[in-house]
């Protein structure tokens, strides 16, 4: 399958107008500048992911669930089972090109009985995981807790400027993902180089560290997984700018498994040469910093000066994750708003014509973060168990829409430039299946014995957002929703021509009978 695009001008604009026929035949209006290259949307998806620089900030809760052994076995686990995720996603974001993503590919697929719930659910859990996955690509840099705070919501405001103005954008995606690499690569080389002794291949591959009081291996090293999960979080970030990238059915899937692939690369790499660099684990364990990293670069280094300059590698590839988090966040609420799927709808849908942004949607998206941000005042548990949702309920929304796909089943619909045949349908039921698993062990405590201060609530998490839901559903969802009046796939397979209907902006919807029909 080729990704290639050609760049003369003529094939460009044709390209352009065939995108934006595509948009309106599934009922939306081309509202933003297609101004991202398949290259910047890589960017943007890779800078989200960051799995090198995830394994940096994994360290302060990973380490003591496995040890390095975690890292790297996890890391293998963690990219075989997200090379499914990706082709799970990949295979849809070409078939259905929609910055809605997931929410989108639910109303399409359900049935025309549960099209429009199944689409709002999985909203709803796409964006409660878009939000709360900012917080785990925030280093934590200091001890006490309001100066982490205070660091939280200065980081917050300094990323939310970058997304105002939607023509420097791809540039910075660019930017993001050549700052990543040069950093890891400066950081892969000196470390290993200037460590003045190196661990035997034992300790990396093969010794077990357990200090979360579980007595069980198996159970601790799972319930550290999550800390390599989020080398591989977020995948579905490129599916959301489907309508800034021409040719969107190859782009999209070229950023996802784009992403995957560099992923592992890096961050495994990365983890072998720093733990066969460190020079004392219980040292990194104990460290008064609360940064491993820092404690691993001090180190092989034997330096502290030179230990913060590496760090501020780090913390710049950080800098670059949590803009490219912006972006997703943003155009998810902006998508999903147009719909109808958020309170506010009408105010939160808005593009705004110069600065070629959703701009109401990312003040309003970096304020809740913001918000969310203050809960580690009051409990880091709490903090952390919402973290942990995150990556859960993105699993949830990615597993809706495929759980709609094998039920209608996979050949009854149109298939995009990307499409994996027998391996796509292996990697549906993969990823059905691994959320079911995260749904259950993703929420045990992550050491024993449990008290309230290292409990997990992630359950509590889940809990509220349901309910938040049902609210909003029963009082204003169920009939300020639209997204299944632009007709899922059961609706338009009988069809020859497209149906109408009014979004919640007033803007007029055509269904999806001209594509398919």
């Amino acid at each position: 399958m080729t990704t290639t695009t050609d760049t003369t001008a003529p094939s460009v604009e044709k390209s352009l107008d065939s995108d934006a026929m595509k948009l309106a035949e599934m009922g939306y209006s081309q509202d933003m500048r297609r101004n991202f290259s398949m290259w910047s949307v890589l960017g943007v998806g890779f800078s989200l992911t960051n799995s090198w620089f995830a394994i940096s900030a994994a360290l302060v809760t990973g380490i003591n669930s496995g040890g390095p052994l975690l890292c790297v076995y996890g890391l293998i686990m963690m990219a075989l089972l997200s090379i499914c995720v990706g082709t799970s996603l990949s295979e849809l974001a070409s078939a259905f090109p929609n910055a809605g993503g997931q929410y989108f590919w639910a109303s399409s697929l359900a049935s025309r009985r549960y099209a429009n719930f199944a689409s709002y659910t999985t909203g709803w859990f796409a964006w409660a995981g878009s939000v709360g996955v900012y917080q785990l690509s925030h280093p934590d840099l200091t001890i006490q807790a309001w100066q982490v705070v205070v660091t939280f919501e200065l980081v917050n405001l300094f990323c939310f400027l970058f997304n105002c103005y939607g023509k420097v954008l791809p540039t910075v995606a660019q930017a993001a993902l050549y700052t990543s690499l040069f950093s890891f690569l400066i950081i892969l080389i000196t470390v290993p180089a200037q460590a003045p002794t190196h661990q035997e291949a034992r300790v990396v591959f093969a010794d077990f560290t357990n200090n979360t009081g579980w007595t069980s291996d198996g159970i601790a090293f799972i319930v550290g997984l999550i800390n390599t999960n989020w080398a591989f979080a977020c995948l579905d970030c490129a599916t959301h700018m489907a309508e800034e990238v021409p040719r969107p059915e190859r782009a999209i899937p070229f950023a996802i498994m784009g992403t995957i692939a560099i992923g592992f690369v890096t961050s495994w790499f990365y983890s072998v040469s720093m733990f066969f660099s460190m020079q004392d684990l219980d040292a990194l364990v104990n460290t008064p910093t609360l940064v491993p990293i820092l404690e691993l670069f001090s180190q092989a280094l034997n330096n502290w000066g030179g230990a913060i300059v590496l760090e501020s590698l780090v913390v710049a590839t950080a800098i670059g994750c949590l803009i490219a988090s912006h972006t997703w966040q943003s155009r998810l609420c902006w998508s999903f708003a147009r719909d109808g799927g958020v309170p506010a709808s009408r105010f939160l849908s808005h593009v705004h014509p110069k600065l070629d942004v959703p701009l109401r949607a990312h003040i309003v998206s970096c304020f809740i973060v913001a918000l969310l941000g203050l809960l580690y005042l009051g409990s880091s548990t709490a903090f952390n168990s919402m973290v942990t949702a995150s990556i859960v309920l993105l699993y949830i929304s990615y597993s809706i829409p495929v759980l709609c796909l094998l039920i209608r089943g996979r050949n009854t619909i149109p298939h995009g430039p990307f499409w994996a045949g027998s391996f796509g349908l292996f990697s549906n039921i993969v990823l059905l299946a691994w959320t079911a698993f995260t749904l259950v062990l993703y929420s045990f405590p992550p050491a024993v014995p449990v008290a309230a201060g290292n409990m997990n609530y992630v359950c509590a998490v889940y809990g509220i957002l349901v309910v938040v839901m049902a609210v909003d559903w029963v009082i204003r969802g169920r009939k300020a929703y639209n997204q299944g009046k632009g007709g899922s796939m059961e609706d338009v397979q009988g069809q020859s021509g497209s149906g109408s209907g009014t979004d919640d902006g007033g803007k007029t919807r055509t269904g999806m009978g001209e594509k398919i029909g």
